[in-house]
C-alpha cells in the first residue's frame, strides 16, 4: 500500500525529531503518527507543518515543536482511563492528539476564532472524546475538576493556583515555566501526593508564550 506524502512526513518527524530526543513511549509515537498537522495550521504554512519549530497559528498562538510536546506528553504518563484538561488547545492538534491516549479530554481554549475551527476540526477527525470549551486559560475549567493529568499548551510564568488546584491526588501537570530574567524556559513535571504538589524540572526548553497567565500575587512556582 502506498504511504501517503502526510504520512511519510509524520514518520520523517518521529524518526529524525522525537527518537533521537528520547521520545521512546510507544503509544506517544503512535498518536502523533496517526495525527496529521497540515489541517491545523494556516494554509500558506501546511508545507513547513512538520518543520522543529514553533509555527504560528493565530496572533500570538503557536503550535508547540513537535519533539517538546512529545516529551511533555510522554512525561505526563497518560493512561486510557484518564480525564486530561488542554490548557491552550489553539486549532485543536494537541486534542486531537491527546484523544487518542485518555479516555476523556477538555480542551480549554480562549480565542473564539480558534475554537470553532478547532471544533469543526475534532469532529472531522471524530475525537468524539474531547470536549471543546471556551474560558480563561489562568482560570482552567472547574466545573470538570479534578483532573488526572492538565498540560498546558505554551509557556507561563508560573501555574496559577487555579489550575493547581484542579488536579486529582495522584496527577500530573506539564507546563514551560519562562524565567523572564534569564530568558530561558523548563520543562517542568508537577504530580501531587497526599495532597502536597511536588514539581521536577525535566530539561530546557524555548517555548512561545501561552497569553493570559501574569503573575501577580496569588499565582505560585
Amino acid at each position: 500500500m502506498q504511504v501517503s506524502e502526510s504520512a511519510a512526513r509524520r514518520r520523517h518527524m518521529i524518526d529524525s525529531q522525537l527518537k533521537p530526543n528520547k521520545v521512546t513511549d510507544p503509544r506517544v509515537i503512535e498518536a502523533m503518527s496517526a495525527v496529521p498537522r497540515e489541517p491545523f495550521l494556516p494554509r500558506d504554512l501546511t508545507g513547513v507543518a512538520y518543520l522543529d519549530e514553533d509555527l504560528p497559528i493565530a496572533p500570538g498562538r503557536f503550535l508547540m515543536e513537535p519533539m517538546i510536546f512529545a516529551r511533555l506528553l510522554q512525561a505526563a504518563e497518560i493512561q486510557s482511563s484518564d480525564v486530561v484538561l488542554d490548557i491552550g488547545c489553539g486549532s485543536g492538534y494537541s486534542a486531537a492528539v491527546l484523544c487518542r491516549l485518555a479516555g476523556t479530554v477538555v480542551a480549554l481554549e480562549s480565542d473564539k476564532a480558534l475554537a470553532a475551527r478547532a471544533q469543526n476540526l475534532l469532529s472531522e477527525l471524530a475525537c468524539d472524546t474531547v470536549a471543546l470549551v471556551e474560558g480563561e486559560l489562568s482560570q482552567g475549567y472547574p466545573s470538570q475538576a479534578p483532573y488526572n493529568v492538565i498540560i498546558l499548551e505554551g509557556s507561563v510564568a508560573s501555574v496559577p493556583e487555579a489550575i493547581s488546584n484542579e488536579l486529582a491526588e495522584g496527577g500530573r501537570l506539564v507546563a514551560v515555566l519562562r524565567d523572564r530574567v534569564a530568558g530561558t524556559g523548563r520543562a517542568t513535571l508537577f504530580t501531587r501526593r497526599a495532597g502536597v504538589l511536588g514539581r521536577r524540572v525535566l530539561f530546557d526548553a524555548a517555548t512561545p508564550e501561552l497569553p493570559g497567565f501574569r503573575a501577580p500575587a496569588g499565582f505560585v512556582f
